[in-house]
């Protein structure tokens, strides 16, 4: 029998933004308010833990472990999911000089719903992937027989669930634009958009990696990558969680323009990006544009 906190969710709603540096230049703004799809695991966290959740169910396990940095929303969803479910978490944090300080307020939400969490060297961390150093992680965070979600939640199972946030959303915008951490989101959603739709991905870390590593996601879930998507680079403010005063005033005036509270880290950067590239003729007059709001404060 399916948890009730993972059977299927009816379509989270989208809204007009009537917004005139949008309509100046002839773009119609469109919100999806992913947000809105779960009251504690809001938008692509939701739609990329619940296959893997799952997953985790169907093979009998009771434990997740999974990877973040401090300020990492998956994490947190991770730990509110693990709580929904009964699940115990386990989380392996990037930054070993973190264990001995004051927990955020990320990550003090994290301990709060259960998640204990494991402070790991940012070499050992960048070395996650091969198989030794994971091994040898897992087991320092006593968590070597845990089901593993990768970090930011991205794998093959989670890009089927991003991939029904496109069929959602078929018809409506030319144009889908979503902020980007692993590439995950982008990578489903594509995939399940309409012919004649394009995706956009805006990454909020700095670096120019993410186009590699989403032809790779979508190779290992659909056979092959799909040609509907394209990045917009240069809109990170300076790298992960950074929130200069540009941007938390760009994010105030929205707010105040259209109010809805704007999630600094992803949902600023994508909006403050569609602006600009709006004010600079991006998008031919015509178009709609769907912007999809991923989280909330």
């Amino acid at each position: 029998m399916t948890h009730p906190e993972l059977r299927p969710r009816p379509p989270s709603p989208l809204v007009e933004a009537a917004d005139e540096r949008f309509g100046a230049r002839g773009v119609r703004l469109l919100l999806k308010r992913d947000d809105l799809v779960h009251p504690e695991l809001p938008g692509n966290k939701w739609r990329k833990l619940a296959p893997n959740l799952r997953a985790a169910l169907e093979a009998g396990r009771d434990r997740l472990v999974t990877f973040g940095g401090a300020y990492s929303n998956h994490l947190r969803a991770t730990a509110a999911a693990g709580r929904l479910l009964g699940l115990e978490t386990v989380g392996i944090v990037r930054g070993d000089e973190l264990a001995d300080r004051p927990l955020n307020d990320s990550l003090a939400r994290c301990a709060a719903d259960g998640m204990r969490l494991h402070f790991v060297t940012r070499s050992d961390y960048r070395r996650k992937a091969e198989p030794e150093v994971l091994a040898r992680l897992l087991a320092a965070a006593g968590a070597a027989d845990a089901y593993p979600v990768p970090e930011g939640g991205s794998n093959p199972l989670a890009l089927t669930g991003c991939a029904e946030l496109g069929r959602e959303l078929r018809g409506a915008g030319d144009v889908v634009a979503v902020a980007c951490g692993t590439g995950g989101t982008l990578a489903g959603l594509a995939a399940g958009l309409a012919p004649g739709q394009r995706a956009l991905g805006v990454p909020v870390l700095a670096g120019g990696f993410l186009e590699p590593e989403i032809r790779s996601l979508q190779t290992a879930a659909f056979g092959a990558p799909t040609a509907n998507w394209t990045l917009a680079e240069g809109h990170d403010h300076g790298g992960y969680a950074r929130v200069p005063a540009s941007l938390e005033a760009f994010a105030a005036d929205f707010e105040s323009r259209h109010g809805l509270p704007v999630e600094r880290i992803y949902v600023a950067k994508l909006l403050q990006a569609l602006t600009t590239l709006t004010r600079a003729g991006a998008f031919p007059r015509g178009t709609t544009l769907t912007a999809i709001v991923t989280g909330r404060p």
